[in-house]
């Protein structure tokens, strides 16, 4: 693997593995969604893209998690599946999050960042409880491997190949 494939995340089809279909591999990429997990993969088409993977950051159930982590940027992995090639071409789009009254309002980030993003945070807060204990209050890990990897493993079992796009057009 070149460093140029290492920093896109970019991977070939995986050898002896039969590549599905378009609409396979999209029912797969589709299937990563569980009620469990911080992220979503939805239909791209506003975007316009094939699909698209994102935290839950507007979710109710997880925007929550989120301002208490504080977490100031997320992104979402655009996707195009280009059938003749057998590789998900990819792009990572930043937004900026701003907290008003614990809810999330997203824009896209001034630096328009779009290419490939690798990024990781965490926190674990100990404090007194309201019944006077003393305890771990949160802990969150957000990491964009969280994300990537599910997308990459799909990929790779439906046959398909992967190319993190950061120059040009996805």
């Amino acid at each position: 693997m070149g460093i140029f494939s290492w920093l896109t995340g970019s991977r070939s089809a995986p050898a002896g593995v039969p590549r599905e279909s378009v609409a396979a591999l999209r029912k797969r990429l589709l299937g990563l969604n569980r009620d469990t997990a911080p992220f979503v993969v939805r239909d791209g088409k506003p975007e316009g893209v094939d699909l698209v993977a994102e935290w839950k950051i507007v979710d109710a159930e997880w925007y929550e998690i989120f301002a208490k982590a504080g977490i100031q940027r997320v992104f979402k992995v655009l996707m195009k599946l280009d059938e003749a090639r057998g590789v998900v071409r990819s792009a990572d789009q930043e937004w900026e999050v701003e907290w008003r009254a614990g809810v999330p309002e997203l824009t896209l980030a001034a630096s328009g960042f779009k290419g490939q993003k690798w990024e990781m945070s965490f926190e674990t807060v100990y404090a007194f409880r309201e019944d006077g204990s003393w305890g771990e209050i949160y802990d969150y890990k957000f990491n964009t491997g969280e994300i990537k990897g599910p997308l990459h493993k799909a990929a790779a079992e439906g046959g398909w190949g992967w190319k993190g796009v950061a120059f040009g057009k996805l």
